[in-house]
């Protein structure tokens, strides 16, 4: 008999849970993929830089780890100091890579190590586009090389835009669902949800050191043309459609 009876309050139970999975499946309104519309929206805005950039390299050599390292202290600590004396904050002076490593070079012979080397790559910022110039000349007579000079955004100016692209990239995704629902004769219902952003940014380079000295990097730091930035932003969404 208790056997029976626990049966039957397994049977009534299965019974009740049918029905109210009946229930919400009848009368809860469901998502058709029918009425989906998928759409990539795309945006691009010019803007100018706010910063001007300067990598500079110091690079060092010797027979021995410790007086490469030595030596490439000395030449950084130059160039740190010739930087303050021409208005650059220590904030905007970062090192970016430091490495030790074998001095090799691969001959008729095979590998041959002639001591150990020392590289200290810096990057000084500045506001000012006129002190590029002088940061080269600083880094340079300090016994540095320029590896490279850019035209960036600032991290602040790089949120700013950000916001501004992604939001006219979101406009154009709506935009297009709205082509697409007029073109059916319907409507764009709610957003069903923001499944990628892409957004994009590269600094404008204005110099690059290939090999040898920073032979040119004088005159153009002096000669700065006039550059915009292009950013780019991706959004893809998913609409109803009604």
């Amino acid at each position: 008999m208790k056997h029976q009876l626990n049966w039957t309050a397994i049977i009534i139970a299965l019974i009740v849970l049918a029905g109210v999975v009946g229930i919400v499946y009848y009368t809860v309104p469901r998502q058709s993929t029918e009425n989906i519309a998928d759409v990539t929206g795309t945006a691009q805005i010019t803007v100018s830089p706010d910063q001007v950039v300067v990598y500079a390299q110091v690079l060092t050599k010797a027979e021995t780890a410790e007086a490469a390292k030595n030596m490439n202290s000395e030449i950084s600590e130059k160039v740190i100091n010739a930087l303050k004396l021409i208005g650059i904050e220590t904030k905007n002076i970062e090192t970016e890579n430091y490495n030790i490593y074998q001095d090799c070079e691969w001959t008729q012979d095979g590998q041959k190590c002639k001591g150990y080397a020392v590289s200290n790559s810096i990057k000084i910022k500045s506001k000012e586009f006129d002190n590029a110039g002088k940061i080269v000349d600083a880094v340079v007579d300090s016994g540095a090389l320029v590896s490279y000079i850019n035209f960036e955004l600032s991290l602040e100016k790089q949120n700013e835009h950000k916001k501004t692209v992604l939001a006219e990239a979101a406009k154009d995704a709506k935009s297009k669902a709205e082509a697409l629902a007029s073109g059916f004769g319907k409507r764009v219902g709610k957003l069903v949800s923001v499944s990628s952003s892409d957004y994009n940014y590269m600094p404008y380079p204005l110099y690059a050191r290939a090999e040898g000295v920073s032979s040119d990097a004088k005159q153009i730091a002096t000669n700065l043309p006039s550059k915009t930035l292009e950013i780019t932003a991706t959004v893809s969404a998913r609409y109803e459609i009604k």
